[in-house]
C-alpha cells in the first residue's frame, strides 16, 4: 500500500515539469492574442473584401444604410471555436425581432487569407438556413492579408498563426458599430445573451431600430464590461418607476375630477 501511495507521489513530482513546460508554451502561443477595444473609433471603410460570390466588395457597401452591423471574425478551418461563436450567435439571434439584412447588416470576415469565397459560401447557407427569418441576409467575407490586418487592427481583433498547432490564436467576440463604421459596442462572449444583442444593436442604431420598450431598456440598463452584459441602473429604474407613477396619479385624479364635474352638472 506505502508503495503505491510513493509512485503515485513520484508521478505527481515528475508531471509538474511537464505541466509548467506545458503551461509555458500555451502561454507563448497566445501571448498577443486578444481584444484590445477600439471603442468609438471608426473603421476603414474603403478596404477591399470578396463576397460569398466571388466579388469584390468594400466595406462601406454595407455601412451607411441607416443600419448598425453586427461584426464577426473567424476562419472556416478553426477545429472548434469559430463553430461554437457562429452556433452562439446564431441562437443569440432567435432573441432579435428583427431579420439581418433588415434592421441590422450581418457580417462576418474571415482572418485567414487562404480561406475562400466557396467555403464562405458554404458557411453562410448553413447559418442561413438555421435562422427563423424568410428574407435575412448574412455577409461572409474573405480578404487578402493587408485588408484583414487593417481591419483587425482598427478593431483591436488580435490572433496569430501557431506554427506547432497548425491552427490560428484567436479571442471570441461580436462587435457592434453604428452604420457610419463606428465601434459602439463588444460582446466577448461566444454566445452573448439575445437580450444584450437586441440592446446593442438598438445602441448603435441611436433608436432608429427598435420601439418605446427597447429605448426604455436602454435608459433603464447600462452595459457593464465586467459581466458582459446589461445590467440595470437602480437610479434610472427609480426614475423611470417615479415618472409612471406620477402619470398614474395624475390619471387617476383626471378621472376622479371628471366624475365629480359629471355628479356636479347633474345635481
Amino acid at each position: 500500500m506505502l508503495k503505491g501511495y510513493v509512485a503515485i507521489l513520484a508521478f505527481c513530482i515528475c508531471t509538474i515539469p511537464v505541466y509548467a513546460q506545458l503551461t509555458e508554451q500555451a502561454s507563448i502561443a497566445y501571448e498577443g492574442v486578444g481584444l484590445a477595444p477600439r471603442l468609438g473609433d471608426q473603421i476603414p471603410l474603403d478596404l477591399v473584401f470578396v463576397n460569398s460570390t466571388g466579388e469584390s466588395v468594400q466595406l462601406r457597401d454595407y455601412f451607411n444604410r441607416g443600419r448598425p452591423v453586427v461584426l464577426t471574425f473567424v476562419y472556416h478551418t478553426c477545429p472548434m471555436l469559430c463553430s461554437v461563436l457562429l452556433d452562439g450567435v446564431t441562437r443569440s439571434l432567435e432573441d432579435v425581432p428583427w431579420a439581418p439584412g433588415d434592421a441590422y447588416e450581418m457580417v462576418t470576415v474571415s482572418f485567414s487569407p487562404q480561406d475562400t469565397p466557396e467555403r464562405a459560401a458554404e458557411q453562410r447557407a448553413r447559418y442561413l438556413r438555421r435562422l427563423d427569418h424568410e428574407d435575412a441576409e448574412w455577409r461572409f467575407l474573405t480578404g487578402s492579408e493587408s485588408s484583414i490586418a487593417e481591419l483587425t487592427e482598427a478593431t483591436g481583433f488580435m490572433f496569430k498563426w501557431v506554427e506547432d498547432q497548425n491552427e490560428y490564436a484567436h479571442p471570441a467576440a461580436v462587435i457592434v458599430l453604428s452604420e457610419k463604421g463606428i465601434i459602439t459596442r463588444y460582446l466577448p462572449d461566444l454566445a452573448p445573451r439575445g437580450r444584450d444583442l437586441r440592446a446593442a444593436i438598438v445602441e448603435a442604431s441611436n433608436g432608429t431600430v427598435g420601439n418605446l420598450l427597447d429605448r426604455a431598456f436602454l435608459y433603464c440598463f447600462q452595459f457593464d464590461p465586467a459581466s458582459n452584459s446589461y445590467v440595470l441602473a437602480a437610479r434610472r429604474a427609480m426614475q423611470v418607476g417615479g415618472g409612471i407613477t406620477a402619470v398614474a396619479l395624475i390619471a387617476a385624479l383626471s378621472l376622479l375630477w371628471l366624475r365629480d364635474t359629471k355628479k356636479s352638472a347633474h345635481a
